[in-house]
This record gives C-alpha cells, sequence and structure tokens, in this order.
C-alpha cells in the first residue's frame, strides 16, 4: 500500500528557447527526488510543462512569419526532447496553450473575481518584454549609459504610460496575511538565504498585480471581459494545478488527493513570484498551499551565469554525448549542491566520473562478475552462515536511514556520498579478503563464497540506491545479477534489507559500465 501522495513540479519553461543546462538542472533534480519517492512507497506527480503565451511570444511569431500557436507548437518538442534524452520520468506535461489549461485558469481567476479580489483599473509604470513583468522604479537599476534596466534579465525596460486598462489582483492586502504564513511554515522557503530575501522584500510592501492585458491578443481570454486575456504569471502558474486534475470533473478526486504538493523547484529568480505572488493567490482563493518552494542557485562557467546571450549556455546533449545520460545526471545531482550556486568544468566532470563512476562503481561491478565468473561458474555462490555478519552489511543496514535522510532534506550531494560509500568500503573489502588468494586453497572455499557473496548482494543494494540518479545503470546491474525489473521496486527500504539475493542465479559479466575518460581528448565546457 502507498504511504500517501508526493508531488513536485519545475517550473513551467518560457518557451522562448530549447532547454539549456539550468533548466535540465531543475528537472533532473525534479526527476531524482520522485524517483525515489516512488521506490519509497509513495505515488507520485510531477509536472512540468512549457509557458506559451504573452507578448514576446506574439512578438517573435510575427518576425519569423508564424502564427502564435504555429510558433509555439515549433518549439515544444525541443523540452519533450530533451527530457526523453535524460530519461526524465514526468507524470504530466502542461502545454499553457492546451485547453485544460484555459478551464483551469478561467475557473480559478473567475473564483477570486467572484469574491471581490479583483477590480479593473489602467497601468503606467516599467515593463520588461523579456521578462513579462512590471517593476516600480525603486526596484530597477541602471546600465552604463544610463537607461533603466530589469533587476532580473538587465535589459532595458520601457515606461509604458497609454492608458491601458488592466485586471489587477490585490496582492497588496496579503503583506501581513503572507509575513505571518513565513512565520509559521519556516520551511516554506528553501534555502534559508531565499527565505531572508523574500520576507525582506515583502516587509517592503507589496503592489497590486497587473493580472491581463488588452494590448494583444496571445493569451487565454478573461472570460468575464471580452479584450482581454491574462498575463503571463496569471496563466503559467495555474499549470501547476492544471497537471494533477484542476479543472477537469473527471479528475477531481485526484486533485484533492494531490494539492497541496511538496514541492515546487525553482530558479533562485523567480522565487519571488512562487513565494509571494503564488501564495497570496492561493490564500485568496481558500487553498492549501504547496508544502515548500525550493530555490536552487545557478549554474556558473568560468563564474558567470549560463545564458543564451553570453554564449555559454550549453545544450544537454552536448554532454551527454561526452558522459552518457546516467553519468550527466550522476554529476549534476552529486557534485553540484542543490540550493547554492555551483561552478561546473569539463575537468571536474571528468573527475568526478572518473572517479566515482569508472574507478569506484563500475570497476566494482566488473571485478566482482568477473571473479564470480571465474570461481562459480557465473552463478551467485551459496554463502555460509558466517558470511553474514561481515563490514558491508554493518554498512548497508544503516544506508536506507542515511540516504532518506538527505532526500528529505533534498540534499542529493549526501545521498550520493551516502551510496559512495558503501561502493568504496566493498571495494576496500575485495583487497583486504583477496578472493583470488582464497581461490588457490580449496579448504578455505566457504570463505570464497562469503566474501563474493558479499560483495554482489551489496552491488545489488548500490543498484537500488542509485537507481533515482542513474536509472538505466541501475537497471543494467540488474539485468547481469539475474534480478527483475529495478523500476518496479515499491518499498526501498524492504528491498535493500541484507541478504536477498538468491544463490544460484546466473551472473552476466558485460562491458565496462564507465569507461575511463581522457580530460586532455576532451572538447572545453
Amino acid at each position: 500500500m502507498a504511504k500517501g501522495t508526493f508531488g513536485v513540479t519545475t517550473p513551467i519553461y518560457y518557451i522562448n528557447a530549447a532547454p539549456h543546462l539550468g533548466t535540465a538542472y531543475t528537472t533532473v533534480a525534479a526527476d531524482t527526488i520522485t524517483r525515489y519517492q516512488r521506490m519509497n512507497g509513495y505515488d507520485v506527480s510531477f509536472v512540468t510543462g512549457t509557458d506559451e503565451h504573452g507578448q514576446k511570444i506574439a512578438e517573435t511569431a510575427e518576425k519569423n512569419a508564424m502564427t502564435p500557436q504555429a510558433w509555439c507548437d515549433s518549439l515544444a518538442p525541443a523540452f519533450t526532447d530533451a527530457w526523453k534524452t535524460l530519461d526524465i520520468d514526468y507524470t504530466n506535461f502542461v502545454r499553457t496553450t492546451e485547453d485544460r489549461q484555459t478551464r483551469a485558469v478561467q475557473k480559478f481567476w473567475s473564483a477570486l473575481h467572484d469574491a471581490g479580489w479583483l477590480y479593473k483599473s489602467a497601468y503606467e509604470g516599467w515593463y520588461c518584454v523579456h521578462e513579462e513583468t512590471y517593476y516600480a522604479e525603486s526596484d530597477l537599476e541602471k546600465n552604463d549609459e544610463g537607461e533603466f534596466v530589469c533587476p532580473d534579465c538587465k535589459r532595458p525596460v520601457r515606461y509604458e504610460a497609454s492608458g491601458e486598462e488592466n485586471w489587477f489582483f490585490k496582492l497588496s492586502e496579503f503583506q501581513d496575511r503572507l509575513l505571518a504564513f513565513y512565520d509559521e511554515h519556516p520551511d516554506f522557503i528553501r534555502p534559508v538565504t531565499r527565505r531572508n530575501e523574500i520576507v525582506s522584500f515583502v516587509k517592503g510592501g507589496l503592489n497590486d498585480l497587473s493580472i491581463s492585458r488588452s494590448s494583444f491578443d496571445w493569451g487565454i481570454p478573461v472570460p468575464w471581459d471580452e479584450g482581454h486575456v491574462f498575463y503571463v504569471w496569471a496563466d503559467a502558474l495555474i499549470a501547476y494545478l492544471t497537471g494533477i486534475g484542476y479543472g477537469d470533473g473527471e479528475r477531481e478526486a485526484e486533485f484533492d488527493g494531490r494539492w497541496p504538493i511538496q514541492y515546487h523547484f525553482v530558479g533562485k529568480d523567480i522565487t519571488r513570484f512562487h513565494c509571494v505572488i503564488w501564495p497570496a493567490m492561493l490564500m485568496a482563493a481558500g487553498m492549501p498551499i504547496t508544502h515548500t518552494v525550493f530555490g536552487h542557485g545557478f549554474l556558473l562557467t568560468k563564474g558567470e551565469k549560463m545564458s543564451k546571450s553570453k554564449g555559454n549556455g550549453l545544450m544537454p546533449a552536448d554532454l551527454v554525448k561526452v558522459f552518457g545520460v546516467d553519468a550527466y545526471r550522476y554529476y549534476f545531482m552529486s557534485d553540484v549542491q542543490f540550493g547554492h550556486d555551483g561552478s561546473i568544468s569539463m575537468e571536474r566532470m571528468v573527475q568526478v566520473y572518473n572517479a566515482d563512476l569508472a574507478n569506484t562503481w563500475g570497476n566494482l561491478v566488473s571485478r566482482v562478475t568477473n571473479m564470480t565468473t571465474k570461481y562459480f561458474e557465473g552463478r551467485v555462490p551459496e554463502a555460509p552462515a558466517a558470511a553474514a555478519e561481515n563490514p558491508l552489511r554493518e554498512i548497508a543496514d544503516t544506508l536506507y536511514a542515511d540516504y532518506d535522510a538527505c532526500m528529505a532534506e533534498v540534499d542529493f550531494t549526501g545521498a550520493a556520498a551516502a551510496v559512495q560509500k558503501l561502493a568504496s568500503r566493498v571495494n576496500l573489502y575485495v583487497e583486504e579478503s583477496a578472493p583470488w588468494t582464497l581461490a588457490k586453497d580449496p579448504a578455505r572455499a566457504d570463505e570464497l563464497a562469503g566474501v563474493l557473496y558479499n560483495c554482489l548482494e551489496a552491488i545489488r543494494i548500490i543498484a537500488l540506491y542509485m537507481a533515482p540518479f542513474m536509472p538505466n545503470t541501475s537497471a543494467e546491474v540488474f539485468r547481469r545479477l539475474g534480478l527483475g525489473d529495478i523500476a518496479e521496486v515499491t518499498d526501498i527500504q524492504e528491498a535493500t534489507a541484507w541478504g536477498q539475493l538468491p544463490a544460484s542465479v546466473a551472473v552476466e559479466v558485460g562491458e565496462p559500465l564507465f569507461p575511463r575518460l581522457d580530460v586532455d581528448n576532451l572538447p572545453e565546457l
């Protein structure tokens, strides 16, 4: 029986460019934690998608002589294809141009309109087309030319004083309620540095939020006011609800059982929208609020944030060609501390690959399966009772508690290190036990059988804990051990209890899982 529901979302990514390493980083993190929680007995939901409305999309489509919908249709596969490449196992992909999103957005905002949380007024102020966001002058920065620029993307903003009428959400009325909520739920914003930033921002005062535009028509229509369409954040945030059934009469029970979810994973640059606007919207709707918004850091190359405009916005496929999918996933989850900025380089990726995967994990699988083939005709030996007490079991018996605690804190680096501790100990155990020496003495056959059984059993357990990070590799290790489908495991604590590897099962050696790489023969990052 499932332990309950567990839900995670990524941002609903703006569709103006194909996924780069930063968007992939968020998505792999969401995939890793949901894969683990599925193995841990939870009924998981993982919602991602694409944000396809707004003025910028309409203008870009026109420049390309396409309709906005056709333009979005041409770009969406870049996301679904990238996630397929990285083995992202989402449960729902929401495009904001879908009919179900229209129904959800109109339902949500109609309820707030009827409850008196919206009003109509003219807007006048600074607007960033790239971020599709209005800013107060006090929020803006200046570039070297003295122009006001967006505090997020650093592009020039423009002053809109056309008298365009917008619908506004009474965000300013939620200042005290938000501050009280932050106090009552200290884990709502993580890490703590993000929380401090948001609390300071809200204490500075909130302005009401424009949620519609009438100067263009590429958006979801406002049902009570013809000629208005919902503005990008009023649309995109609702996709988190759409993905689990909100607005769908046939999925009402599913939505009720899944909301609120555990995590929104977002980049730190959009935490304000998710930690101020979004909870205020939910408060106005009388709906529960997501347990945690986790604003992770940026990936840096040569000290700079990756971006297309700087020419350092690498595509995931570039690195997958060099390292393979699983090693790509493992590196970003194990070596870049989630929540902090992380400096990445090809040299460091090769270092982690060779140390953790080629030398420790891959080499362990190869040497133990080779010895099993050489000394026991390729079958798991029957271990004597005395072999049950061993240093590998001591680590394995506490590994679930250590690993689960790390995952509960979204500490992927700690979880990977806990597994590597066992893998390193198995390699040391092989050296200490010297099976090649035991094999020379027929009187020590039982001892040899015990050593190799313990190594194979530890490999089985390591594969289970590595599965959220490297699903393909773990599935291959299970296959080589003659075991079933690792993806069917729904109680990892029980599945990793010591001694479940059946004797006499045929073991396959196979090709090296992670051939060593030479950094001198690889392209620069």
